[in-house]
């Protein structure tokens, strides 16, 4: 089995078929979205190949270490051109394959109009061992 972090982006993807922003959907289309997200969670535990998952705020900061007893330098909040993360769900397959098709259904999540989003997932598999380094 091998981990993959599924990412869900605000911005910064390639443009999504359904690309009407959330806080422009109604209540119901909202639900529903949620709904659809919560039914495939449910069903990959069942597969025991959920591990974990999390919507995000939009809201958030850049932080970096400034020096022994210096605050933590912030950079926020994003400008418009930052790639913000909606959120994300980790899952444990058995193949590469299986992580794409696994992306590819959740992309079709409901959104405006009741349509499938279409949006683009990122699939970023886990280090299972540091990387090599050759000389």
């Amino acid at each position: 089995m091998a981990k993959y972090l599924l990412l869900k982006h605000y911005r910064g993807a390639p443009t999504p078929v359904n690309d009407i922003p959330m806080d422009q959907w109604t209540p119901e289309e909202i639900s529903a979205h949620i709904q659809y997200m919560q039914d495939f969670a449910d069903r990959l535990e069942r597969s025991l190949e959920f591990v974990d998952g999390h919507a995000l705020s939009s809201s958030g900061l850049f932080v970096r270490y400034d020096g022994e007893r210096r605050p933590p330098v912030t950079d926020g909040p994003f400008p418009e051109t930052k790639d913000l993360i909606a959120g994300w769900m980790i899952i444990d397959v058995h193949t590469h394959q299986r992580a794409l098709e696994l992306a590819g259904e959740l992309s079709a999540a409901p959104g405006a109009g009741g349509k499938p989003i279409h949006e683009w997932l990122e699939v970023r598999p886990f280090l299972t061992e540091p990387p090599t380094i050759t000389e």
